[in-house]
């Protein structure tokens, strides 16, 4: 945000841009930042000088920025939104101040009525200009939603900033981030508190926000200036729960709850919503039905199955024993297998599989025949040293003929093979469909990786013929992975399930390349409770005895 006003102010460019730097470090700083700033190292991160490091220490400190304040003064109140369009100079947007025009919506209403050319330094041609301006902003931010991770990040940022709040009893996220799906919107928080004035007023004062969209007693909607859509409701301590239940279900699964409540003349879902009672599994209960959890309220089974007693125990991070997929510096990782293997056995893990890409995969350093065998020595040397039991695997390409990568007498050899495609994702449905069922076939078992190869959100999933692909795969040596990576997330929850219903096995894996990446572990589980799955499904649960057993070639 400082970086922003200085630009708006016109101040020296170097200057903003240090200060952008220094929110790049922070943001990606893999380390004890608590520790760092107790004992005054802040400057040893690249790009934190003395004057950011100072600021940093006093927003820890006091939650407050004077540099940030002192920006402030002066600018209207619309300035950081309207600095969004190009051309709006500080000049300009003060004199769309005067004239009444304090945000984009009114600047976009301004235009279409012909006011906007009335105003003192703007003309007709700057009516068009900025319209066009403002439907090519609108349009790239209806149209890109946040990933998971990103939007995870950024709600943490803004919870943890109302809790320092003594009016916030109690906030946490709700809305489809709650529910853990692949993008978000709009990133919904909750929070019960006897003083929902001063909790919206808090909020109305977070650094990152840079304005309002909508504003009444209980409610707010704004952006940040990332763009960030945003939404705080506040409540009373005793209405809490309902607010939680009703901001975090799908619109499909709160009208079916609405449907149920009216069938038993329940007063639980008045006009307002506001229902008291002490949890949502009380909610629930009121209804008739057991508590479901937020990751399956979407209305794809889940309230029909929750009176008969088919929802599923749903898998935890807690229940995975060992990390899958894990890329070294022998392929396109950032550590080394040490370092991997450490880092598994700190978090809890029993086992770690190193799958570093196959020889095919140059782009991402595949590991020949050569350096394969020097790996192999390396994780025996490693495993003298380490407790977690290291097996030796690789992620092998799928050629575009259906055959895997490295010959068969190295395959047989490993404890684990992914089976992957990295290429010609273009082929047409029928051409991949034989391309996937010829590897899936092979008598070798083996772990389908990143299945539909998409990347959120650059990336669709490749076209095949996924209901034939995965009858094949129930009759095949083979599983499928949930993949962990925040981009990839694959697969799709709607296809996890048309694979459980199969008695398809699973692995939940990271894709992790670096030590850092091991924490996609938590977005792998999230794709798997999605997609309906229990602990008894996935191959990663088993001990390290039963997992090397189940896995190998």
């Amino acid at each position: 945000m400082i970086a922003r006003l200085l630009e708006i102010k016109g101040e020296n460019p170097f200057k903003a841009q240090a200060y952008e730097r220094g929110a790049a470090a922070l943001e990606n700083l893999d380390g004890d930042f608590d520790a760092l700033i107790k004992a005054g190292r802040l400057q040893e991160i690249a790009g934190v000088g003395k004057a950011l490091a100072a600021i940093i220490e006093e927003i820890y400190r006091t939650g407050e920025c004077y540099l940030l304040q002192q920006l402030r003064e002066g600018l209207p109140s619309g300035a950081v939104e309207l600095s969004e369009i190009p051309g709006l100079s500080l000049k300009k947007i003060i004199a769309l101040d005067e004239a009444g025009i304090k945000s984009i919506a009114d600047l976009g209403a301004a235009c279409r009525e012909g006011r906007a050319s009335q105003v003192k330094g703007f003309g007709v041609k700057s009516q068009v200009k900025f319209l066009a301006e403002i439907a090519k902003r609108d349009n790239v931010q209806t149209t890109e939603d946040l990933p998971l991770d990103q939007a995870l990040k950024e709600a943490e940022r803004i919870l943890s900033y109302l809790r320092d709040a003594p009016e916030v009893n109690e906030a946490a996220v709700a809305g489809a981030l709650r529910r853990r799906r692949e993008t978000v919107r709009r990133i919904i928080v909750v929070a019960a508190s006897k003083n929902s004035k001063a909790v919206l007023d808090r909020f109305l004062g977070y650094p990152a926000l840079a304005h309002t969209e909508a504003l009444d007693e209980n409610c707010c909607r704004a952006r940040l200036a990332s763009g960030v859509k945003t939404k705080l409701v506040v409540v009373e301590p005793q209405d809490y729960a309902a607010a939680l239940l009703t901001e975090t279900g799908s619109p499909r699964h709160m009208a079916k709850l609405r449907e149920i409540a009216r069938g038993k003349k329940s007063d639980l879902f008045p006009d307002d919503d506001r229902i008291r009672a002490g949890s949502e599994d009380e909610i629930y209960r009121h209804l008739g039905l057991p508590f479901i959890p937020a990751e399956l309220r979407e209305d794809e089974g889940e309230i029909e199955a929750a009176p008969a007693g088919d929802l599923p125990q749903l898998l935890t991070v807690d229940d995975i024993r060992g990390m899958t997929h894990c890329h070294t510096i022998y392929s396109d990782g950032r550590n080394g297998i040490e370092e991997m293997a450490r880092t598994a056995e700190a978090m809890g893990m029993s086992y770690l599989t190193i799958t570093d890409h196959s020889p095919t995969a140059y782009y991402a350093r595949g590991v020949g025949l050569d350096r394969l065998r020097a790996q192999w020595d390396e994780i025996d040397r490693v495993q003298e040293q380490v407790k977690i039991k290291i097996l030796k695997g690789t992620e092998s390409d799928i050629l575009a003929d259906g055959s895997l990568d490295y010959p068969d007498v190295f395959l047989e050899r490993f404890d684990v093979i992914i089976a992957s495609i990295h290429a010609r994702h273009k082929m047409d449905s029928e051409q991949m469909t034989a391309r996937l069922l010829r590897a899936l076939k092979l008598p070798f078992f083996k772990i389908w990786g990143h299945p539909l190869g998409r990347l959120i959100p650059s990336r669709p999933p490749f076209d095949c013929d996924l209901e034939k692909i995965l009858d094949v795969i129930a009759e095949s040596r083979c599983a499928i992975e949930v993949n962990g990576d925040p981009r990839r997330l694959d697969l799709e929850p709607r296809w996890i399930r048309a694979a459980r219903a199969r008695s398809i096995r699973f692995v939940i894996s990271t894709d992790a390349h670096s030590t850092r990446a091991l924490k996609n572990l938590s977005y792998g589980v999230a794709m798997g409770r999605r997609g309906w799955l229990e602990r008894s499904d996935v191959l990663n649960t088993l001990d390290t005895q039963a997992f090397s057993h189940a896995v190998r070639p």
